[in-house]
């Protein structure tokens, strides 16, 4: 390759040579005090004998490192865990990606089902007087629901019941609206009482039925501290009223083959790994969860959608929440966004930052995690504790 080089570094140099002999000699202003360097002019004698091509041609082959043909296929090759890297890292931002841009159509862009049209035109409401379950009738009223609203309180049932006549009077279609008094905390009659429930909505066209009477500890406490009390009616309540309001409504949703369940359950039973000094609370809604979920695949090919909501705090007063803030919704903020869930996953936390606390649970390790929600129950428990000390002192 160096004689390569060579030989034609010397053809341009004799080339030159020839031409410098045909040719007078040059003038210079200056003879005698102005010589040129042996490489400028080799560069000079190089301009004035080639043509530009040409001397682009020569110089770089004479210049250029002339690469092995083996090294220049390795050069663009790169190694095979590198190739796999990098088609893990593309496949990994890909679904990233796509994740980002499903959240964000199913949190802001994603429209409601015509619920009455897909379902019925009829809603069970329970535990409806209060909170969640109240705001959840007025959403339902707004999509053109009738409404069967459940609760223990005749005076409450009848206050909202007349309260969402009065906003629906002005549409175009106002809101029927009835009322069933359960108490689901009644061990001995609470069989009876939903089984008089079934029969008061037979003829109705029941389409949705939402299970949102819970119950909840008044406050943090450890297990050995929950009396029998608390802990059957916790039972009753959130598992026992939810199973056998399910079971009287649903039977009618197969005749018709068309309907939806919607079971609000808790982010202490479906987004933290734990759920420590609420232990019975979280266990009661981990079988609201699994029951939802086991029904959604019994009943997806009859034509009834079974879903479970699982928010985190929302300002009511089963939370003992009184202001609402950005993770800890109103109840009105809250049911908006359950509604335009209805119909689709069957597990979901329907408002949207309670679903950026689920991806950040989700991330975090189970030990970090259970050491955050421990010391932040600790917190809960320490308040409830001075509070019961306050009201024992007066």
């Amino acid at each position: 390759m160096l004689q390569r080089r060579s030989k034609v570094a010397l053809q341009a140099f004799n080339l030159t040579k020839l031409q410098r002999q045909a040719a007078p000699p040059p003038t210079h202003p200056l003879p005698g005090l102005y010589k040129q360097p042996p490489l400028v002019a080799l560069s000079s004698s190089l301009t004035h004998s080639f043509p530009l091509p040409n001397r682009l041609a020569v110089t770089s082959a004479f210049f250029r490192p002339q690469a092995h043909p083996h090294h220049m296929a390795g050069a663009s090759a790169q190694p095979a865990w590198a190739q796999a890297l990098a088609a893990v890292g593309l496949l990994i931002a890909s679904r990233a990606a796509t994740c980002l841009a499903l959240w964000l159509y199913a949190a802001f862009l994603r429209p409601a089902k015509p619920l009455r049209r897909r379902y019925g035109a009829w809603a069970v409401v329970t535990g409806a007087t209060d909170g969640i379950g109240r705001a959840l009738a007025f959403e339902l009223a707004s999509a053109g629901l009738g409404l069967v609203l459940v609760g223990r309180s005749p005076d409450k049932l009848a206050a909202v019941a007349s309260e969402i006549r009065t906003r629906s009077s002005s549409s175009s279609r106002p809101a029927e609206v009835r009322t069933f008094v359960i108490d689901f905390d009644d061990a001995d009659g609470l069989a009876a009482s939903v089984d008089a429930l079934g029969e008061s909505i037979r003829g109705l066209d029941v389409g949705v039925l939402v299970n949102n009477a819970g119950r909840c500890y008044p406050y943090a406490r450890y297990f050995h501290e929950v009396s029998e009390e608390l802990t059957r009616s916790l039972i009753r309540i959130n598992v026992e009223a939810v199973t056998r309001v399910t079971h009287a409504v649903l039977q009618g949703m197969v005749e018709r083959k068309r309907g939806a369940v919607v079971n609000i359950g808790s982010g202490a039973a479906t987004i933290l790994p734990s759920d420590p000094l609420y232990a019975v609370y979280a266990a009661t809604k981990a079988y609201v969860d699994q029951f939802s979920r086991s029904l959604y695949v019994e009943y997806k090919n009859k034509g009834i959608d079974v879903q479970c909501q699982a928010p985190m705090y929302v300002a009511t007063k089963m939370a003992s929440i009184r202001k609402p803030s950005l993770f800890a919704p109103s109840p009105e903020d809250y049911a908006r966004a359950a509604v335009r869930y209805i119909g689709y996953e069957p597990r979901c936390t329907p408002y949207w930052a309670h679903s950026l606390v689920w991806f950040l649970f989700s991330v975090l390790p189970e030990s970090v995690a259970d050491r955050y929600v421990l010391n932040m129950s600790l917190g809960i428990r320490h308040k409830g504790m001075a509070k019961d000390a306050r009201k024992k002192a007066q």
